[in-house]
């Protein structure tokens, strides 16, 4: 296990007891010699299979280690976030995200908000100085509940986004499969005036990449939307920090234009994303673009580093996740900050800007005129597999024979993995997955079918390489 883009991670069966109580031991320390010697941790889960018995774990440990955890039970994450913040407390909220079943994972928030890299040293320290002698297991009890007051909280938090009724005559798909946002967002849609349709939940845990998106749910989400005639089809991850938007004709709305998207609706001043975020983005809205390296404790250290007198600032990823880094005005209201991953109110800005404007989903993507991405990922590729490709290609030769293909690399961009840009004006963006066996690909070309073509093809040399290496 270890700390990857957001939380840390593993397989399951790994982080289930004694694991899970050491890094909440970790935690707690860390808090403690942060000044936050003791009081509520606010504790969530997802609904993968192993995620109960690790909150539970993580609980214990938490008591035994002089906090008061509150259950919070399953809830997205941003809502978890929100009322941790709200109370002053920490939270912790066990999920995964996207990655597989057999995978899961803890996200840690101090009194602040989202820990950061600094953070995860010392609880890693923490974890590493007590492996040896940490007593397990610690003493079990019934903690208070405060699933139906974070829910609560965070329910207020997005009425207040839009008018009501702002989307009146819209008809809305939600894909409810595995996430917490299941219910919630089939509600919040239909208290904003949608007609909404909501399909495909499932008792068995899918995991969804929102910046991966395979092509069987693809498949499945395009039939939905031509079936029930849908303006939009809606989802999220399984934490539902990331939101999935499909337009009205069943292509999908990418995670980076939902980011600009937001910020547009928002009225941004300067805007925190990532280096695999489009690069249309950058000097063509009016706002400053800081870029960072992938994972929301990077972005979330660049709105921090962003002057307060910079005005409203927003974080997002190429996954579509949200961060507020600044209090705004919003529908007459403040919509107070959140420096956390969001979905809620991405989708309530992408659906809000297109009924405003009274474009549809595909028509704002044209109206933009952006370079055309695509992404994909192999999966089950070995860390050091992504590891000993990463340092091969870290010589010019041998990445200029790796490139050959595509043509000729103007610059390369190491700010994350491998970013060349080619004289043709084309991205290929190589980079290992910080936190699962994986390998990603993004790419930026004049159309779809390209940019498809390129991921596919460096994926296939990618995994090619590795192979000739062995």
């Amino acid at each position: 296990m270890k700390f990857g883009s957001s939380g840390v991670r593993g397989l399951a069966a790994e982080l289930v007891g004694r694991p899970s109580g050491l890094y909440s031991e970790g935690f707690a320390r860390r808090l403690r010699s942060t000044g936050f010697q003791q009081g509520e941790v606010f504790v969530g889960r997802d609904l993968r299979d192993s995620s109960q018995t690790i909150a539970e774990d993580c609980m214990a440990a938490l008591a035994a280690g002089g906090f008061q955890p509150v259950d919070c039970g399953p809830l997205p994450t941003p809502a978890l976030a929100f009322y941790a913040r709200l109370r002053g407390a920490a939270a912790l909220m066990v999920t995964g995200s996207h990655i597989p079943a057999d995978r899961n994972g803890i996200k840690f928030y101090g009194a602040r908000g989202e820990i950061d890299k600094a953070d995860e040293a010392a609880i890693t320290a923490h974890v590493a100085e007590l492996s040896d002698q940490y007593p397990w297991p610690p003493a079990r009890a019934s903690w208070q509940a405060g699933h139906e007051q974070a829910l609560a909280a965070f329910r207020d938090r997005i009425d207040r986004i839009l008018p009501l009724g702002a989307f009146s005559g819209m008809k809305l798909g939600v894909y409810q499969h595995s996430t917490v946002a299941a219910d919630l967002l089939v509600e919040v849609l239909r208290r904003y005036g949608a007609d909404v349709v909501a399909v495909g939940k499932t008792e068995v845990f899918v995991p969804i990449d929102t910046e991966a998106v395979g092509q069987e749910t693809m498949a499945k989400l395009k039939d939905w939307v031509r079936e029930f005639k849908l303006d939009a089809m809606l989802s999220a991850d399984a934490d539902a920090d990331r939101p999935l938007v499909i337009d009205e004709n069943g292509e999908l709305f990418r995670g980076d234009l939902i980011g600009l998207s937001t910020a547009l609706f928002l009225r941004a001043d300067t805007v925190v994303t990532p280096v695999t975020s489009n690069s249309g983005i950058s000097g063509a809205f009016g706002f400053k673009v800081v870029r960072t390296k992938v994972g929301s404790p990077f972005v979330i250290a660049g709105m921090e580093a962003v002057q307060p007198a910079s005005g409203i600032v927003v974080g997002f990823e190429a996954n579509g996740g949200v961060l507020l880094g600044s209090d705004c005005l919003v529908n007459g209201r403040t919509l107070s900050a959140l420096p956390t991953r969001d979905s809620f109110l991405p989708i309530l800005a992408v659906l809000g800007t297109s009924a405003l404007t009274g474009k549809s989903l595909s028509g704002l993507r044209e109206t933009w005129n952006l370079p055309i991405c695509a992404s994909a990922r192999l999966e089950n590729f070995a860390v050091e597999a992504s590891r000993g490709l990463m340092r091969k290609l870290a010589d010019r030769d041998a990445l200029r024979q790796f490139l050959a293909p595509f043509g000729t690399a103007a610059d390369v961009d190491e700010t994350d993995g491998l970013r060349a840009r080619m004289t043709s004006g084309e991205i290929i963006h190589l980079r290992p997955s910080g936190n699962a066996p994986e390998f990603r690909c993004y790419a930026e070309a004049a159309s779809h079918d390209r940019a498809t073509e390129i991921v596919a093809m460096a994926l296939q040399r990618a995994r090619d390489t590795t192979l000739a290496d062995d």
